[in-house]
């Protein structure tokens, strides 16, 4: 079974994942990180692939990947620095690009290695639904590697309830159509899009992106879903305090309230 579907069925509420890119703040960073939040007692983590043009993200986490990159960060170093991990952590980890950087690393290439060492779910925010099932659904499938998707605001409740068939894993909810980032609050138009998926008693377990930076703001998720994703917040504590054991604990010990 798949490790993100294990974690579901032995926790299905107030779920923490962290976010975090590659190569930053060094090139070697990423094991240790890694290591560091499974014993600081997050339940999954994503491992964002440093991207020249990255979309969805916001300054913060766009200065890491621009910085990882500068360190020489890539998707064949990445995998190298993932050989050995599932030996020292159990918990789901999941890697995060956009599909132009897989497409040139070649997608069954990637999928390979994504089984080789044990990556359990893949989110590619720019790959549509309709692209996935034509075109790389199979090879997903043959390499046990999940493709999370994501529910932006706007989405309809049709396209939402073609999400929930077709995801794997869990529903990523962008809680903002603006780009990722730190965020006091959640206003009351995302709180009503909240309230208005979590109506709809959807199959797949729902994690809340987008604007978690705070034990405030993770209340709030929790609340409305499953659980929820920091990213912007820890990557700022990285680049601000380093990627020690101490700092990355104290981060979680905080978040968590």
């Amino acid at each position: 079974m798949n490790r993100i579907d294990t974690l579901f069925l032995r926790k299905n509420r107030d779920i923490l994942s962290i976010y975090f890119t590659a190569g930053y703040p060094e090139k070697d960073s990423t094991p240790g990180i890694i290591t560091a939040l499974d014993a600081a007692g997050v339940d999954m983590i994503e491992i964002g692939i440093p991207f020249s043009d990255p979309l969805a993200d916001g300054p913060v986490i766009q200065r890491s990947s621009s910085h990882a990159l500068q360190n020489g960060m890539c998707i064949n170093l990445l995998f190298r620095q993932l050989e050995d991990l599932r030996n020292k952590v159990s918990i789901p980890l999941i890697l995060m690009s956009y599909i132009n950087p897989v497409l040139k690393f070649g997608i069954e290439e990637f999928c390979y290695k994504c089984s080789e060492v044990e990556i359990d779910g893949v989110i590619l925010p720019d790959l549509t639904p309709e692209l996935y099932m034509e075109l790389y659904h199979d090879l997903f499938e043959k390499y046990n590697l999940y493709n999370i998707m994501l529910i932006p605001p706007q989405s309809d409740d049709a396209r939402i309830l073609m999400i929930d068939k077709l995801s794997k894993g869990f529903i990523y909810m962008v809680s903002s159509s603006s780009t990722t980032g730190i965020k006091s609050a959640f206003s009351e138009d995302q709180i009503s899009y909240f309230r208005r998926i979590k109506e709809m008693n959807l199959v797949k377990p729902r994690l809340i992106g987008f604007g978690i930076s705070d034990p405030f703001t993770l209340k709030q998720a929790n609340k409305m879903a499953n659980g929820a994703i920091v990213g912007s917040a820890f990557i700022k504590m990285l680049g601000d305090k380093g990627a020690n054991h101490q700092s990355i604990t104290q981060f979680i010990n905080e978040i968590k309230g």
